[in-house]
């Protein structure tokens, strides 16, 4: 059977991405998701603070996918759950399997990518120390606590302040643990500021900045301390600066990775910067015809984001098959000073309706501060800024009479203080 458009993952981002493309007129889709229900990361994440931006209320995240699927319950949108994705390629053939179907190879004329991301691991930062029980994730210990029932700890200390951890840290005090400290690496925090104030301060909770665990010691095959030392300016641990917490718990919230096998075998252009995919200003890869969105493209920090960003690819992989694409020739979006990357990496300027929306990250903390945006010698425009810091996502509108003062000249993003 030949689909319209397969959507790879069913999470918040394929959820937006498939109703979208409904609306705009596709009506044989197809969503694989490798879950037993859509919803994807939402479903564990029980707290409140989801969309805001996207319902203008607050909702907890299964909530918040419930709205999506409930938009999809009204369509005649096809849904393979328990289903995994194996395989996609240039000719967009998707290669699955599942229990009920076995191995499927499905044919669609667009695909859209959208299987999130993943949280890095104790392998992949080389913690020194024993290799006991009682380590984990982040958010493997939140679907445990949320979804499956099980407490996973009564002494916690925290490594990195993401922003599942920062939330981790509020649940389990909830739920009756201690959580003796919240230790990061570098000299500001990698979590919104709502969740450092909600999540540590109302809790006293202390954060260490510009520390890190630098020994794991293990008890009958449990954790039972862990070391903490305070780092210089190079992060090296500084002698003399140790600490020692009585824990049987460590959870790790450093650091989340797209979830890019798939891009990367398909022969799709990536940006070492992101991780993700390169796209254009409707999220299309580098393959005619196969899009990308959400947390699979970069790591937001409000699903409200990932839904609009998801809602325009959507609506472009519908455009696509309906109307085709015609060659348009694109510029490149260049990171300036202090930025560390630029979300899309390329605008085809002749197909900007009215604006471009760009999605950045600044390399380090600003207070008062402006965005500039150029193009050679020429400032297009700016932007002011009270504060900026990386682990809050930026967001700014390119109209389309900046986009064309660039006359086909590669554009610059760059942070500068006021």
């Amino acid at each position: 059977m030949l689909y319209d458009l397969i959507v790879v993952g069913g999470g918040p981002a394929g959820l937006a991405a498939a109703n979208s493309a409904y609306q705009k007129g596709l009506k044989n889709i197809l969503i694989v998701e490798r879950d037993k229900e859509l919803g994807g990361i939402l479903n564990q994440c029980i707290h409140n603070g989801f969309g805001l931006h996207r319902f203008k209320e607050e909702l907890t995240g299964p909530e918040y996918a419930n709205r999506f699927i409930q938009m999809l319950s009204d369509t005649n949108v096809e849904v393979m759950l328990d289903t995994m994705v194996l395989e996609i390629n240039k000719e967009h053939e998707v290669h699955v399997i599942s229990a009920a179907k076995g191995y499927q190879v499905l044919k669609a004329k667009t695909i859209v990518l959208s299987m999130g991301c993943r949280e890095r691991t104790r392998g992949a930062i080389a913690i020194p120390g024993d290799r006991p029980a009682g380590i984990f994730t982040a958010g493997s210990a939140q679907r445990y606590l949320n979804m499956e029932g099980y407490m996973v700890g009564k002494r916690v200390v925290i490594l990195g302040s993401g922003d599942i951890g920062l939330i981790m840290a509020r649940r389990m005090t909830l739920e009756g643990a201690k959580v003796l400290a919240c230790v990061e690496l570098m000299p500001y925090s990698g979590g919104l500021m709502r969740n450092i104030v909600q999540c540590l301060n109302d809790w006293d909770i202390p954060l260490y900045l510009s520390h890190t665990i630098t020994n794991i010691i293990a008890k009958n095959g449990r954790v039972s301390h862990v070391t903490v030392s305070a780092l210089d300016e190079r992060r090296n641990p500084i002698l003399g600066s140790e600490m020692e917490f009585d824990c049987d718990t460590v959870l790790l919230s450093v650091g989340l990775i797209p979830e890019n096998e798939l891009t990367r075998a398909a022969g799709i252009q990536m940006d070492p910067r992101t991780s993700g995919a390169v796209v254009y200003e409707n999220m299309e890869t580098s393959v005619p015809g196969i899009f990308a969105c959400g947390n699979v493209v970069h790591v937001h920090d409000l699903v409200d984001y990932v839904s609009a960003e998801s809602e325009r690819a959507g609506a472009a992989a519908a455009d696509f098959v309906l109307s085709g694409q015609p060659e348009a020739d694109a510029v490149q979006i260049v990171n300036g000073a202090d930025i560390g990357y630029t979300v899309p990496q390329k605008i085809r300027i002749s197909r900007v309706a009215k604006f471009a929306d760009v999605f950045f990250r600044v390399r380090r903390v600003f207070k008062d501060s402006v965005i500039e945006i150029s193009a050679g010698d020429t400032l297009l425009t700016s932007f002011k800024r009270e504060h900026m810091a990386p682990g809050e996502m930026e967001h700014i509108l390119l109209t389309k009479a900046v986009l064309d003062k660039a006359q086909g000249r590669d554009i610059t993003v760059t942070a500068k203080e006021a």
